[in-house]
């Protein structure tokens, strides 16, 4: 049992070594890797290899141990986790432990360890949109965004980010970042960038830096935008079924700029146009050409 303990010993300090890359780990998938373990151990004990494979299986046992107490990476011990969230329509300030400042959209979730130590990478983990003003270290620590296409590596900057099912993008407004693909290529980004996750690859675009934050001031910017284009904003901002009455009505064009308090306001701010008319059935929007 000496040797087990031993093997213990070395799995913790190599789990403590880890640098914090992987993204969060499902519930479910954690299951199946328990399950996939104890038949291992299973069949390890009918083996002529019992011993070799059982203390391989103490070893793996102790990392999914861990990784179910809510650790990935190898410090979920040492800093416990917490999360930032807004709901369906609601726009929040937030100030994480370092001093960075996040102003974060609609349905956004951010999830971040606590206990954060100067000249340790600062990592958390975006689902939908938010503006990060990243506070500077006097050990230059970096930041790190981690979105389900790339992370975004930064010390002291201000950009904002999108990670959500259907896009994913950046945009710098202050200082530089560097972008880590999961094929481990770079890209970095000057203020002014755009870059898109599209198809596997990071592409650098050309946008109206105006049109991409005026969710910041509670607006939204349209320049010949389709009304399919709302449709869609419409839907990840409010959680709403809404949709054109038709492919003409979604291809139509809209110029101006809309407020964007909360739906009802935006939807009257949108027939007062002119263009449109809308009709609600319960719990479903249609938006037809006037």
């Amino acid at each position: 049992m000496l040797e087990d303990d031993r093997l213990l010993n070395e799995a913790v300090e190599y789990l403590q070594s880890l640098r914090l890359q992987e993204r969060p780990i499902e519930p479910a998938q954690l299951r199946q890797a328990v399950s996939r373990l104890l038949v291992n151990i299973r069949n390890a004990e009918k083996s002529a290899l019992r011993i070799s494979l059982y203390r391989r299986a103490v070893a793996a046992a102790v990392i999914l141990i861990v990784l179910a107490a809510g650790l990935y990476g190898g410090r979920g011990w040492l800093s416990p986790r917490a999360s930032l969230q807004t709901a369906y329509g609601e726009v929040r300030n937030n100030k994480l432990p370092d001093g960075t400042e996040i102003m974060a959209n609609a349905d956004t979730r951010i999830l971040y360890f606590t206990g954060w130590k100067d000249g340790k990478d600062r990592e958390v983990w975006l689902k939908g949109e938010a503006f990060f003003h990243v506070s500077k270290t006097p050990l230059k620590s970096r930041f790190i965004v981690h979105t389900d296409h790339f992370d975004i590596l930064v010390t002291g900057t201000k950009f904002n980010a999108v990670n959500r099912s259907d896009k994913a993008n950046i945009t710098l407004e202050e200082g530089s970042v560097t972008l880590l693909a999961p094929d481990q290529k770079e890209l970095k980004m000057l203020p002014g960038d755009f870059v898109e996750y599209h198809s596997g690859l990071l592409e650098k675009r050309l946008v109206q830096r105006d049109s991409v934050l005026a969710w910041k001031e509670h607006i939204l910017i349209f320049n010949n935008t389709p009304l399919r284009q709302l449709v869609d904003i419409i839907r990840e901002y409010y959680g709403v079924s809404v949709q054109p009455a038709d492919e003409a009505t979604g291809n139509k064009t809209l110029v101006g700029i809309l407020r964007n308090d909360n739906l009802d306001v935006l939807l009257r701010a949108l027939e007062m146009t002119g263009d449109f008319k809308v009709e609600r059935n319960n719990d479903k929007i249609v938006i037809k050409d006037h």
